[in-house]
């Protein structure tokens, strides 16, 4: 399930299924997109994505999976969602990021991360081709041989790796994640949603 907690302009959005590794069903992606769509006209000024347990998310439900859902544009729905946000968006990573849960995370303007995660993207050794929008936003973060090798070599990152590469943002201790999230978030909560929105457009690389 997703819960979502809302505090004066900030939302944080968790994905709580711990005893199946916070795998997605489709329902599930539905609500985080559903989430991240509304956060654009609801006054939310900052958007935390995080997870229960050991792992922020293993991918897809391996049932759902084999019945459509590892092609289904619900994934590129919800990471076009969180790209076109205008308010601050952080994915506070409290463990492994694997599959297409990559593209929530790329999708997010910062990456932080606890020292026990680890990030795959298996899709080579699954047969399937990653979501459409996910390589070029890997590539723009860690450059196109790293990429490949995440996503055609198939190489499982260490969270230090994932931090001189570019992927993730800092790393810091399970019990400070969310605190870090949040005070990453705080100029942002403190200013009018239009100043964040403004700033966060100045950045956007020329199309």
């Amino acid at each position: 399930m997703i819960t979502l907690d809302t505090y004066e302009g900030l939302t944080v959005a968790t994905i709580r299924r711990p005893e199946k590794a916070n795998s997605l069903t489709r329902d599930m992606l539905t609500s985080l997109a559903d989430a991240a769509e509304a956060a654009a006209s609801d006054g939310t000024r900052a958007l935390i994505l995080t997870g229960e347990g050991r792992v922020f998310s293993a991918g897809a439900d391996l049932d759902e999976a084999r019945a459509g859902l590892a092609t289904d544009p619900v994934w590129e729905r919800l990471s076009g969602a969180i790209a076109a946000l205008p308010c601050l968006t952080i994915a506070a990573l409290n463990g492994t990021l694997a599959g297409g849960a990559f593209g929530m995370a790329l999708a997010c303007d910062m990456r932080l991360t606890v020292p026990e995660a680890k990030f795959f993207y298996p899709v080579m050794r699954l047969g399937f081709l990653p979501q459409p929008s996910d390589p070029a936003r890997l590539a723009a973060l860690i450059g196109p041989a790293r990429a490949k090798m995440i996503l055609m070599a198939g190489q499982k990152i260490a969270s230090d790796e994932a931090l001189a590469w570019g992927l993730v943002d800092r790393i810091v201790p399970a019990e400070d994640l969310l605190a870090s999230a949040r005070s990453l978030a705080a100029d942002v909560l403190a200013a009018r949603a239009e100043h964040a929105a403004a700033i966060k457009a100045l950045i956007r690389p020329p199309r």
